[in-house]
């Protein structure tokens, strides 16, 4: 059976030629001699990307390996100017990559809804001999060729974007737990290798809230350098805020799977290792209470875990919990660090304005005040009875 998720598309895609202008020359049995009067060639459609919330495979480009978009018509008689060609908007879910398919070039990136990019510009159409005339050269028998048309071979990867990524071996039970967290239904079966395409679901929260988990094949050793599936599948989660290692309970050593896992993923990008990370130790349901307290001392101190089992519904609130708390605290951190940028540019305004009062005679220094101790503006009625006092 033929999958229905495609993300790697090659497409050859082709921009309009523009329209040839005229050199016609006006004849009327009331004119002796008319003058030139050719019209302008239209321009070629432009190819464009647009991102499209409603897809989330290249399914729908798979069988359409080439975009053209329609010529320019060329001028005519009475400066008419032909039509311009018509544009192809080519659409793609929101996280696709687009590159140069014989350079390897970057192209651009479509990660949002309705964003719109010039993949190929259509040529312009030439001018016709109107534009041409002067006064010592009244009747032009010459006009421009329109601009020939553009092609390209660009491809097509799709990476989701999705809050959490769930990272670990062959049926070590991620599609267990996204079936168990949202309304997702991936294929779950006993035996590894069982999902062979990325999965997302939507995972509510309290409060109405919610946030998107993404299930991708599972890795094994040497994924980063093309064993298994791990290879073409581990973009998936480049863009993921989180990620949730998953190991199972009854594994002979979490921290070295852990470890292997973490490398393979430190080896295919580095940049991920900037990411939030998670441990999810699942199949506790196998476990006791005493074998989860021994286990947990051998695992990562800086590295925040939780024993969780899907079928029997266990410890999928704290995981829940743990993850919404760690997807704020990124959030947090950056709200801090803008807060602290905004304070540094205040401080900087302050010890420009004393400077001036310096320049100018006035030694007075400017009091900071805390954000505590800034009253509230609300609550000052003499706001209004401010005058303003004119300066030559």
């Amino acid at each position: 059976m033929e999958s229905n998720f495609v993300d790697y598309v090659k497409i050859c895609c082709r921009s309009g030629k523009g329209g040839r202008g005229s050199a016609h020359m006006h004849r009327a049995k009331y004119i002796a001699n008319g003058g030139p009067d050719g019209g302008d060639g239209g321009r070629g459609g432009h190819v464009y990307l647009r991102g499209n919330h409603n897809y989330w495979t290249l399914l729908h480009l798979r069988f359409e390996r080439h975009v053209f978009a329609g010529h320019g018509g060329n001028g005519g008689k009475s400066r008419s100017t032909g039509h311009d060609g018509e544009d192809r908007y080519i659409d793609v879910p929101c996280g696709t990559v687009v590159y140069d398919a014989e350079t390897g070039e970057y192209i651009c990136d479509v990660s949002e809804d309705g964003q719109v990019v010039m993949l190929l510009k259509g040529g312009r159409g030439g001018l016709g001999n109107w534009n041409f005339r002067t006064s010592t050269n009244q009747a032009p028998r010459y006009a421009q060729p329109g601009e020939p048309m553009r092609e390209r071979t660009v491809i097509l990867e799709l990476k989701l974007l999705a809050d959490v990524g769930l990272v670990g071996f062959p049926n070590a039970g991620k599609s267990t737990l996204l079936s168990s967290l949202s309304s997702a239904r991936p294929k779950i079966a006993n035996y590894p290798f069982t999902t062979m395409e990325p999965s997302l679901g939507i995972v509510s929260y309290r409060d109405n809230q919610s946030f998107v988990m993404a299930d991708i094949p599972g890795i094994i050793e040497g994924a980063s350098e093309g064993r298994g599936l791990g290879l073409r599948f581990l973009r998936h989660i480049e863009r993921n805020s989180l990620l949730l290692f998953m190991v199972p309970g009854d594994t002979d050593d979490i921290r070295k799977e852990y470890e292997i896992l973490l490398n393979e993923v430190r080896t295919f990008n580095p940049d991920m290792m900037d990411k939030q990370r998670v441990l999810a130790i699942t199949k506790c349901d196998l476990l006791d209470d005493e074998l989860m307290e021994m286990l947990s001392h051998d695992l990562p101190e800086d590295l925040p875990h939780v024993f969780i089992s899907a079928v029997a519904n266990r410890g999928l609130t704290e995981l829940k919990d743990l993850l919404w708390a760690s997807l704020n605290s990124e959030s947090n951190k950056l709200e801090a660090i803008t807060n602290q940028e905004r304070i540094v540019h205040r401080n900087k305004d302050i010890a420009n304005l004393q400077e001036e009062l310096a320049a100018m005679g006035e030694d007075e220094d400017i009091e900071i005040l805390d954000e505590d101790e800034v009253e509230d503006f609300d609550d000052i009625e003499e706001i209004d009875d401010f005058e303003y006092e004119e300066v030559d």
